[in-house]
């Protein structure tokens, strides 16, 4: 008889160096702001050729969320929806983007679609990407002060009267 304690080793699935979760069946890669424009041409390689959307989030009031597989949260994330025709797969990448420096490199070399996600991104959260041929306001007017989907944007008011009413 051995008395060898049998240990478990739990695996965590990665790609192309990324850690790998799942959410709600799909499969969601968690990468490096320092490899995000890596990961994206490797997954570009690997035939995910078409992204699908980019967008932003706050979560200014989630500090200690998890996000998965030993990732540090940040205030602000960048979600990028890759898919691949020839395989029939989509994917979902999470990259954390920290308040104190809110940018990531611009991905419009890779997938010039991007242009407007990330204006749009940059518009509404005041995230930049780096070397983005347009990074100006896409949505809103160019001398509005703040972005409105950040969590601690003012929502204020703006009075409306309409015509023939009595006010």
């Amino acid at each position: 008889m051995s008395d060898a304690v049998e240990t478990t080793v739990e695996t965590v699935e990665t790609l192309h160096g990324c850690p790998v979760v799942s959410s709600r069946g799909q499969r969601v890669v968690l990468v490096a702001r320092e490899n995000y424009v890596a990961t994206v041409k490797a997954l570009l390689a690997d035939g995910y050729d078409m992204c699908v959307d980019l967008t932003g989030v706050d979560y200014l009031g989630m500090p200690t969320r998890s996000v998965g597989a030993g990732i540090q949260p940040e205030r602000f994330e960048v979600v990028v929806n890759l898919l691949s025709l020839t395989l029939r797969d989509r994917l979902r990448l999470r990259v954390q983007v920290p308040e104190s420096d809110a940018q990531l490199p611009s991905l419009f070399d890779v997938h010039p679609g991007t242009e407007a996600h990330e204006r749009e991104t940059y518009d509404m959260f005041g995230i930049t990407f780096t070397g983005h041929p347009d990074m100006t306001r896409i949505l809103m007017p160019e001398d509005w002060d703040g972005h409105p989907l950040r969590k601690d944007y003012d929502q204020g008011s703006i009075p409306v009267q309409f015509k023939g009413s009595h006010s």
